[in-house]
């Protein structure tokens, strides 16, 4: 088993700030998408938390400088985002994907490998209530190589995460 030595180190750091000891995992090949991590665990696909970073412009957080607000949304591996719910829960008026450059300098770490907490900056944090459907799952520590298993309930408090729905249902 591996320890947490084997994650991001700014992730590392921040694992040693909490006081949380989790299995960190490192695989030889990238587990930058859901069903890859999901493959290389051996769980399902919505056990996976995905961490996406999408931007809010003309929400109450919102500087005025014309760049969007950096927003974090947890969900499973099997879902989709509705930037509509997301949009509507931040009050904003418009909310889209960050780019990658944003990603990095928001979190410090790359899209594929972005973990649920330990970011360079503290940003909003929505967790899409579907994650609670399950014992454990698994998120990504730090690297497109890395993730760690923990109960749905201590990753979004650890987030600073808030439970929503912001998931897109299929009829």
């Amino acid at each position: 088993m591996s320890t947490s030595a084997d994650a991001h180190p700014l992730f590392a750091e921040a694992l040693r700030e909490l006081g949380l000891e989790v299995a960190v995992r490192r695989f030889p090949e990238a587990t930058r998408t859901a069903a890859q991590a999901a493959a290389a665990v051996g769980c399902e696909p919505a056990e996976i938390v995905k961490s996406l970073v999408f931007a809010a412009w003309g929400s109450p957080h919102a500087s005025g400088s014309g760049e969007g607000v950096p927003v974090l949304v947890l969900v499973d591996g099997t879902s989709r985002v509705d930037l509509e719910k997301v949009r509507a829960e931040l009050g904003a008026d418009h909310v889209g994907r960050a780019d990658a450059a944003v990603v990095r300098e928001t979190t410090g770490y790359a899209i594929g490998g972005v973990p649920p907490f330990g970011h360079r900056t503290r940003t909003t944090v929505l967790a899409d209530r579907g994650l609670l459907a399950h014992g454990t799952v698994w998120a990504a520590a730090g690297t497109p190589h890395t993730v760690f298993p923990l109960d749905p309930e201590s990753l979004i408090e650890h987030a600073g995460g808030r439970v929503v729905d912001v998931r897109e249902h299929t009829p």
